[in-house]
């Protein structure tokens, strides 16, 4: 009896906190190996440094099934306050592609704010273009979005 004790109390001292457990999804883009939504980069940093900045493990938050990571407190609790202002469009999916009917992780380093929105994309050229004409993009790819969200694992 005393060995299930000990085995309950060496589990439960190495179990991860809460918040850095994430259930598996690929309707927002997440590193399949860490869990990290947007490859641990800050989503409210995007507008409040106008920078890719990347979170650090202290302040993480659980969010449509992954977690994500944050520079400081007042990100994090933004960011749990309005998830769909600040959480990267399309999940992190690159619109460009989008619009040509793939989904394509997008490259934190990549981004655009649109009308108060994050867009990632994967390659530079992709976000040159979409900058160039955010609206015919957008438009496109919010068509397609839900029919390629609905081949996506929740």
């Amino acid at each position: 009896m005393a060995f299930f004790g000990l085995l309950a109390g060496i589990l439960a001292a190495g179990w991860p906190d809460p918040a850095a457990r994430a259930a598996t999804t690929e309707r927002v883009v997440t590193n399949r190996y860490s869990g990290l939504a947007i490859e641990g980069f800050d989503p409210v940093a995007y507008f409040t440094d106008a920078a890719a900045s990347q979170g650090r493990p202290e302040f993480e938050a659980a969010e449509a099934g992954v977690v994500w990571r944050f520079r400081n407190a007042g990100n994090r609790a933004s960011f749990v306050a309005h998830p769909e202002i600040y959480g990267p469009q399309f999940g992190g999916y690159d619109p460009t592609d989008l619009v040509r009917g793939v989904t394509c992780a997008g490259n934190p380093r990549f981004w655009v704010i649109s009308e108060n929105r994050l867009y990632l994309f994967n390659r530079e050229n992709s976000r040159d273009a979409f900058a160039a004409d955010p609206a015919r993009f957008l438009k496109e790819a919010a068509a397609r979005w839900s029919e390629l969200e609905e081949n996506l694992a929740q």
